[in-house]
């Protein structure tokens, strides 16, 4: 059945749909809708990353949904789903793991076949820094009392370790914590990432990486650490860094410098820097070579 509305009918519905009050998901921020000879793009920044991102959309060829293949009956109903869509997709992950291309100033993100953030069998999450303890309730009864209890069923609240808890299971899983535990102290952690069997305790742990911020204006970043133990796959020291190197552009890093001396770096985009050691640039689109991976 075709379809009964125009290209600039359904782009304006696109555009409706992502600028309305609610938000497509944390960190997005829309940039333009803009028409192409076989679809459009939805062109948008991310968190603090200084890249422009781009996606592309295929106008519909039939009154259904792009996501649930189920009948829609308006331009603007198609253009709600495929929104989700997006959403769902920048809400998984899609700017970490998408295949990137650099296009007229934008990077391209193409989420077709591209690879998980996390090599299989392995996991990389966030080094926790704060613990959850349950919120203080006054008990029933006790109102006049000048104490408060915790009481069943009440909701949690993070409260943040020590730095010299921080970590504290990585370091009886034999991996020096030093480093990132003095960079809490100093307010300087970009992220510390962690990585793991992907198995229902999530142990054992076998890795971890660590940036930091180089400079007071938080443009620069360095990966101070990446640490794998032995007998774990390169791809988890890959992915480590990987990942860290994208935290620190969504943090708002222009460039990732580090003094670790490994070829290896290169493949994720490192050079040799003049002054020594390596470096690479997160932003304007330069960091994405065509067809890159990341």
């Amino acid at each position: 059945m075709a379809i009964n509305w125009s290209r600039p009918e359904i782009l304006e519905a696109v555009r409706a749909c992502l600028i309305r009050a609610d938000p497509v998901t944390d960190g997005f921020s829309l940039v333009d809708v803009v028409a192409e000879p076989d679809g459009m793009l939805v062109i948008f920044r991310w968190r603090r990353d200084p890249n422009v991102y781009a996606v592309e959309v295929a106008f519909p060829t039939a009154p259904e949904s792009s996501w649930t293949g189920l009948p829609v009956t308006s331009a603007y109903e198609w253009a709600a789903d495929a929104v989700s869509r997006l959403a769902e997709e920048l809400a998984t992950g899609l700017v970490r793991r998408a295949r990137r291309v650099s296009r007229g100033g934008y990077v391209v993100l193409d989420p077709r076949g591209a690879p998980d953030v996390c090599p299989a069998g392995f996991f990389i999450s966030s080094v926790p820094l704060a613990e959850s303890m349950p919120v203080p309730v006054r008990p029933r009864g006790f109102w006049r009392r000048a104490y408060f209890t915790f009481g069943p069923g009440s909701p949690p609240v993070s409260a943040p370790l020590p730095a010299s808890k921080a970590g504290s299971w990585l370091a009886k899983a034999g991996m020096d914590v030093t480093v990132p535990r003095r960079l809490i102290v100093e307010a300087r952690l970009v992220c510390w990432l962690q990585a793991y069997v992907d198995n229902a305790r999530g142990r054992p742990f076998v890795g971890h990486a660590v940036a930091s911020w180089e400079d007071e204006r938080h443009t620069t970043a360095r990966l101070d650490l990446v640490h794998i133990r032995p007998g774990v796959p390169k791809g988890v020291r890959d992915a480590l860094v990987r990942l860290a190197v994208r935290e620190a552009a969504e943090a708002g890093a222009l460039c990732v410098i580090t003094a670790i001396d490994d070829p290896e770096l290169h493949e994720p985009g490192f050079r040799p820097a003049s002054g020594g050691g390596l470096t690479l640039s997160t932003g304007g689109g330069s960091a994405a070579r065509p067809e890159e991976t990341q």
